[in-house]
């Protein structure tokens, strides 16, 4: 029996050349479009190095990637974005998602460096719409390039 995958043993590791074919090789779903390709995330991130507010990690359970997270600090507002949320096929369905938003959020109020978490989902994905309600995100009204965008006060 396997045991229960706590936000314990999920640590976020930054990308580097050590873990970089992990990172890539983390696909979405065939059948989902709804999350850009890591390989897309990742030149996005690198495009917005000089201002050192994006930040690309995976998910580790027990040291095994299981996710890609990719958030972007918005420093004038104290909110975290959380940009980028890939589960791959062999991680869904599992609760990691969840506990990925559980560990992001505590750590973001421990910190201190935040008011507000952000993330945002494509209409029609009833999978993410019903995690981030699950885990107290409230639809705040407005559109990001059509996606319907969630707040969560901390």
């Amino acid at each position: 029996m396997e045991e229960e995958p706590t936000e314990e043993r999920i640590s976020f590791v930054a990308i580097d050349h050590s873990n970089f074919s992990d990172a890539i090789a983390l696909k979405r779903p065939e059948d989902e479009d709804y999350v850009a390709p890591v390989l897309y995330s990742l030149a996005e991130a690198w495009l917005y190095r000089a201002e050192g507010s994006v930040d690309p990690f995976l998910a580790c359970l027990d040291g095994k990637a299981i996710a890609f997270v990719m958030t972007h600090t918005q420093r004038s507002s104290r909110t975290l974005d959380i940009w980028r949320l890939l589960i791959p096929p062999e991680s869904t369905n599992r609760g990691f998602g969840t506990r990925i938003l559980k560990k992001l959020i505590a750590e973001s109020r421990r910190s201190g460096a935040y008011d507000a978490l952000e993330l945002s989902y494509v209409p029609g994905n009833a999978l993410a719409e019903h995690v981030y309600d699950k885990m107290g995100f409230i639809p705040t009204g407005d559109l990001d390039d059509g996606e319907i965008i969630m707040r969560l006060t901390l």
